[in-house]
């Protein structure tokens, strides 16, 4: 499993502290929000080309440890 660590930041001065690639102002939900819609991990890397895929699939990891942490 990816550590979602080394890719995810979360900086109160960057997109009003929503979770982003490291080193990048795309948020975690944007791409998230990109793969609900249909878009492919090849789509997504085209649309953003400085990602790499660990980037999408650590932003995936993060949605699923917020999840998992997560009390109904």
């Amino acid at each position: 499993m990816i550590d979602y660590r080394k890719h995810i930041q979360s900086n109160p001065k960057v997109m009003l502290g929503k979770p982003t690639v490291k080193g990048t102002r795309i948020t975690v939900e944007l791409l998230l929000r990109k793969i609900a819609d249909g878009y492919t991990f090849e789509e997504v890397l085209d649309m953003y080309p400085h990602l790499k895929l660990e980037d999408i699939l650590a932003s995936i990891a993060y949605a699923a440890a917020i999840i998992e942490s997560e009390e109904i």
